[in-house]
């Protein structure tokens, strides 16, 4: 039997502890977002989103699916997603009351799995929830960017993922806990 250790350091895990070690950066980078900064924090949050697929990929390809990896996974994506999210709350490219829905959803939804599992119930990802979260993912980089660049107004386009990705959060978030409720949670 693998130790936590050989688990959680495997290159699909540390692909997630990078998604997680990042956040710090990104707060960094978004307390004065001027445009150079707004570039950087984009293009880092990109390049770390993209190891979210890559992780899953390569724990499928090389057979090194863990426990811990299904806890990272989804954290890393959560912690990420809402530095970014809270971070710009400040310099004014997303309302607050959009943000606290948001993360209030995803501690209900962890809430929700934590009992589940208590219960000896396991909630795979749906795939509204793995929309959800591509959807927070390609609203949050525009919304980074913010400026315009090549005659493009990216804040107003993320203005524009931000809703609908919202509308897919609160629906993917009362579809989980719908299905627990109806009993269907484990599949």
């Amino acid at each position: 039997m693998t130790g936590f250790k050989d688990q959680l350091w495997n290159l699909p895990n540390t692909l997630s502890i990078i998604r997680i070690a990042v956040s710090p950066v990104l707060i960094f980078l978004l307390l004065s977002p001027d445009e150079a900064r707004s570039v950087i924090s984009a293009a880092l949050f990109v390049s770390v989103c993209l190891t979210d697929w890559l992780d899953g990929y390569l724990a499928r390809k090389m057979g090194d699916v863990t426990v811990i990896g299904k806890f990272l996974d989804p954290l890393a994506d959560k912690i990420l997603i809402m530095t970014a999210l809270i971070m710009l709350i400040p310099p004014g490219r997303i309302p607050a009351w959009m943000v606290a829905l948001i993360v209030a959803r995803e501690i209900a939804v962890t809430g929700l799995r934590a009992v589940a599992v208590r219960s000896g119930v396991v909630i795979s990802a749906s795939r509204l929830g793995k929309a959800k979260t591509v959807l927070q993912m390609c609203a949050v980089t525009p919304l980074l960017l913010h400026y315009p660049f090549f005659g493009i107004d990216f804040h107003a386009i993320g203005a524009v993922i931000i809703w609908i990705a919202l509308f897919v959060t609160l629906l993917s978030g009362g579809e989980y806990f719908a299905g627990f409720f109806k009993g269907e949670a484990a599949r």
